[in-house]
């Protein structure tokens, strides 16, 4: 924990860790160097069984041989779309093109034809590599749609078919040099508010923050990491791939999330270190009240991507006795800002999101001015370092909407500072609600209502109200047995906060609709709500 004592809302860059000077193939190459023997990489099947697997050894050979291939049919900086759900090829892919020297951008499995295509147009990709199915979803008729008419098109590739991956056009080529400043991928936010933008990220921020989020982790080469957060976000590809490979450890890859298939593995596997949005978390728990299986092996749960309530916490310390942190971050700063402690107190895990990386300025700034406020007041985050991104590909404009003259990436996020540099999430900037002119944030109001035993999910918003501007409405998935209660939950409310941010509009949802990292897609509620196809309680 960093000792600060704070009067304003900036933390300089701590200086307990250094920035390396690391690419993510020369990662690769000095871990198989120095742990050739070692397990790297386990395949888990849709069954949730483990199939193939690699040594550190020979995952180089693989990767660097899929990177000679590469090299062999594309140019140095020219972008590649990889589609697929999460499998090794997917894994070997990420480290060839970091040898090849190719910009990786990365695409949901999930993607219908007009998302695709949008991702392969706006990137300028040249190549687009997938499977032919995933769940239902027809990935090999919706590619060929989607790359109908894109003449930068050359190949499409199905990662299945090992021929075609590895296919080498027969002329001798080495690798080319990367550099750690070159971009390595192209990461699309998850677009909770309009169309998605391709964050261009660098091998220095990418594998730089995976080692320190890794560190605070306290992971060892002995650790055993699952990796069933996608792959095509920087948690999956990221944080986990490239956290456990600078830990020298065993990451399984999990291709599709199945809270008792992962009960499983830790139990045959000896899973130690878990990284799941909320959601998952809930089903993990659920599933383990059930299973109850030996999860002795587990010593630490991670979560983040969205706001984690003060029970669920409680609930995974208790249902599987171990540390929780919550991390925070985003795709535009490769991503982590903060991350807590395995030691800090449940207080600060349920109610902050942990102190900065190393190395990563945080300020919290107005939003009118721009000016750095006191502690404990509530602005936008803003962060600067080695982190961020080089720019959102192809958008100017949108890149200097986010980085400042100064350099400081703006968030969007609300947020506030305690004096010892602990950060909390109060809301979006956009989704602030302003009611009779007062700000109100919808985090907290989250935060009240998930402490009421009926509420599993919830997502607050505001509406537009002729008399106050904007009023207060509340989306429900209700805990199993229940129903939502407008006048009940109202009650706890005026308890817990002031009368002003208690809901005035209620809704029970089934389910939410959710961004490819499982983020509440609020403005679709807001959009369905004002288009008539929700009825308030």
């Amino acid at each position: 924990m960093y000792e600060l004592d704070l009067s304003d809302s900036y933390i300089p860059a701590q200086q307990d860790d250094i920035i390396f000077e690391t690419t993510v193939g020369g990662l690769l190459r000095d871990m198989a160097g120095r742990r050739p023997d070692t397990e790297a990489l386990v395949e888990v099947d849709m069954a949730g069984e483990c199939r193939r697997r690699w040594t550190y050894a020979a995952l180089l050979k693989d990767g660097e041989t899929l990177g000679i291939a590469l090299a062999s049919r594309f140019e140095k900086g020219e972008r590649v779309t990889v589609w697929s759900p999460n499998i090794p090829e997917w894994v070997l892919l990420e480290y060839a093109c970091a040898f090849a020297g190719l910009v990786l951008v990365t695409a949901n499995p999930a993607y219908q034809p007009k998302e695709l295509r949008y991702v392969l147009e706006q990137s300028g990709s040249v190549a687009l590599f997938m499977v032919p199915e995933y769940r239902g979803n027809p990935m090999a008729d919706i590619a060929a749609t989607a790359v109908d008419g894109i003449d930068a098109i050359r190949e499409v590739t199905d990662m299945e078919d090992v021929d075609a991956l590895f296919k080498n056009n027969g002329e001798a080529v080495s690798l080319p040099r990367v550099q750690p400043e070159d971009p390595a991928q192209i990461q699309y936010t998850s677009g909770t508010t309009g169309f998605p933008k391709g964050a261009v990220l660098t091998h220095r921020g990418l594998t730089n923050n995976a080692r320190l989020y890794a560190k605070r982790a306290r992971a060892t080469p002995d650790s055993i990491w699952p990796c069933f957060m996608p792959m095509f976000h920087t948690s999956g590809c990221g944080m986990i791939t490239l956290g456990s490979l600078q830990s020298g450890c065993k990451m399984l890859i999990v291709k599709v999330f199945d809270p008792g298939a992962v009960l499983r593995l830790i139990e045959a596997e000896r899973l130690t270190a878990i990284l799941g949005v909320p959601t998952m978390l809930v089903a993990l728990v659920e599933a383990q009240l059930h299973a109850n299986i030996d999860a002795s092996s587990v010593e630490v749960v991670i979560s983040g991507g969205s706001m984690v309530a003060p029970d669920l916490v409680r609930s995974v310390r208790d249902t599987f006795d171990c540390d929780f942190e919550t991390v925070y971050g985003q795709t535009e700063t490769s991503p982590l800002v903060t991350q807590h402690y395995h030691n800090d107190s449940i207080d600060d895990i349920c109610n902050t999101i942990g102190q900065p990386m190393p190395q990563t300025e945080v300020s919290i700034r107005s939003v009118e001015d721009n000016s750095v406020v006191p502690v404990d007041t509530i602005g936008e985050i803003c962060v600067r370092g080695y982190l961020n991104m080089i720019g959102y590909h192809a958008n100017p404009e949108a890149t200097k909407q986010t980085i400042d003259q100064d350099g400081w990436l703006h968030t969007g996020d609300l947020g506030a500072m305690d004096g010892r540099g602990y950060l909390r999430i109060t809301g979006r900037v956009k989704e602030m609600i302003i009611r009779g002119g007062e700000n109100l944030f919808p985090a907290e109001i989250e935060n009240a209502l998930l402490e009421h035993a009926s509420v599993a999910e919830v997502a607050v918003v505001g509406l537009p109200d002729p008399k106050w501007g904007e009023i207060v409405a509340c989306f429900i998935r209700p805990e199993a047995g229940y129903v939502v209660e407008p006048q009940e939950l109202k009650s706890h409310c005026r308890a817990l906060i002031a009368p002003q941010k208690t809901p005035a509009v209620w809704f029970q949802v089934e389910a939410f609709p959710l961004t490819g990292s499982g983020k509440i897609r609020k403005f679709s509620l807001r959009d369905d709500f004002l288009d008539g196809k929700l009825e308030p309680l």
